[in-house]
Parts: C-alpha cells; sequence; structure tokens
C-alpha cells in the first residue's frame, strides 16, 4: 500500500484520467473528492462488501433452482433479422 502526505487543496494522480483532491480536514473526518470516468465505479468500501455479500447470497439460491423438465414450454423471442 502506497501512503501519502497531502494537504487541503493538494491532489493525487492515478494514471491519466483519475484525481483525487483533499477537500477539507477535521479532528474525525477527511473529504475527499475524486474526479474519474464515468465508466469507473467509485464505491465506499462498506457498500462494496454489501453488495459483494448480496450478490453471493443469490448466486447460492439460483444454484438451488431447478430448471423446469420440459424446457419447450419455454417462450423464446426469435429475431427474424429484419430488425
Amino acid at each position: 500500500m502506497l501512503v501519502l502526505s497531502r494537504k487541503v487543496n493538494e491532489k493525487i494522480r492515478i494514471g491519466a484520467d483519475i484525481v483525487i483532491s483533499i477537500v477539507a480536514v477535521s479532528d474525525t473526518q477527511i473529504k475527499i473528492g475524486i474526479e474519474a470516468p464515468t465508466s469507473i465505479k467509485i464505491l465506499r468500501d462498506e457498500l462494496y462488501e454489501n453488495i459483494k455479500f448480496v450478490n453471493k447470497q443469490a448466486a447460492e439460491v439460483l444454484r438451488d433452482v431447478k430448471p423446469p423438465a420440459d424446457l419447450t414450454s419455454l417462450k423464446i423471442n426469435k429475431r427474424d433479422g429484419n430488425d
């Protein structure tokens, strides 16, 4: 892990298109601003861990779901190539 010291209004650059700015510092909190392309998801770690946990639970439930024995009863939309 890289550990850097920064002051308010100083920045850290990650690659060419991600900039982390120190916005404010108090006794109990540091506020940071992150500039990044919209294609990059930025999440707080506790949200990321929660999403990972929920996805794992959903995968376990789906693993136990059995498909119907007669798959011919399923309706499938087929494209005719004229779209």
